[in-house]
């Protein structure tokens, strides 16, 4: 394995057309950023009760490790072709893929995932598996997804970003306004809200609530939190959408037309638990663009 590069960007390659995509899209963004890509293959030497069938362990492991390099070739090849010049490393471990990649985000800039894979990866981005990598991880991860499961993704249209207030979603603001300006294109703030819930807590009165008023409120709170990334960015055009409704639903269809989705991990009121369960693998299993998980550094 070759030594971890601080600040690199790191795609996990797993011999599937989905990860090549990813790191493809990983090389891209390695070259906006001016850091190396790492492209790391983490095998797993299978548990079995009859070694021999198979051949020694020795055999098996050696065969993993090939078949890893092979994987890593492909996809350096791809990376190459789409970005001549790409400082690539490449880096095959044995080690549990979760565990390994919660590893590499300690000293990478970003992770970069395909949205379906084989060998290693299969399932990585269902259920518990996802939702841990994005809890324990220690940087901003991506999961690349094109507008059907075999198309690319999207290079064209503005960065959307969720924001709802909260300290997270601070977070998600500052890597999306990055992410634009790098992109050369737009941000699109979107701010869900419900006239039963506000904060993530019951309306005092919900059936006696002027809807255009909650509206007004809630564009200014909104207008009040991104205040501060505009004068940052004071180039950067930051589009307000205040809508009334389910925040994964209403940025599924933002998507649409962006090619980047940025949501903080966790966050209060329409956001409030955005990553875990069904509402997570909703946006990750229908995204029509690549979407960014950001989440404070330890």
């Amino acid at each position: 394995m070759s030594a971890f590069v601080d600040g690199a960007v790191v795609a996990g390659i797993d011999g599937s057309s989905s990860a090549v995509r990813a790191a493809v899209w990983a090389g891209g963004e390695a070259a906006r950023r001016g850091r190396p890509l790492r492209l790391v293959q983490v095998y797993t030497l299978p548990q079995v009760s009859a070694p021999v069938a198979f051949g020694t362990h020795e055999q098996v492991r050696a065969g993993l490790a090939q078949r890893a390099e092979e994987w890593l070739a492909a996809a350096e090849a791809a990376v190459l072709e789409a970005h001549p010049g790409a400082d690539i490393v490449t880096a095959a471990r044995e080690w549990s893929p979760v565990t390994a990649l919660i590893q590499e985000s300690q000293h990478a800039d970003l992770i970069v995932l395909g949205s379906r894979g084989l060998g290693g990866f299969t399932g990585l981005l269902v259920g518990s598996t996802a939702v841990s990598i994005v809890a324990h991880a220690h940087c901003p991860i991506v999961v690349v997804r094109g507008r059907t499961p075999h198309d690319p993704p999207p290079d064209t249209g503005p960065v959307v970003v969720g924001a709802d207030g909260s300290p997270d979603s601070e977070v998600a603001l500052a890597f999306a306004c990055e992410e634009a300006r790098l992109r050369g294109t737009g941000l699109i703030a979107v701010h869900t809200w419900s006239d039963v819930l506000a904060d993530g807590m019951l309306r005092p009165h919900p059936l006696q609530e002027d809807p255009g008023a909650i509206q007004q409120a809630e564009r200014d709170k909104l207008a009040q939190q991104v205040a501060v990334w505009q004068e940052k960015y004071p180039d950067l055009p930051i589009e307000f959408d205040v809508t009334r409704g389910r925040p994964v639903r209403t940025l599924l269809d933002r998507g649409e037309r962006a090619q980047l989705i940025v949501v903080g991990c966790r966050g209060r009121g329409g956001f409030t638990g955005m990553l875990l369960g069904s509402t997570s693998q909703a946006l990750i299993a229908h995204s029509p663009c690549p979407v960014a998980v950001v989440r404070p550094r330890p």
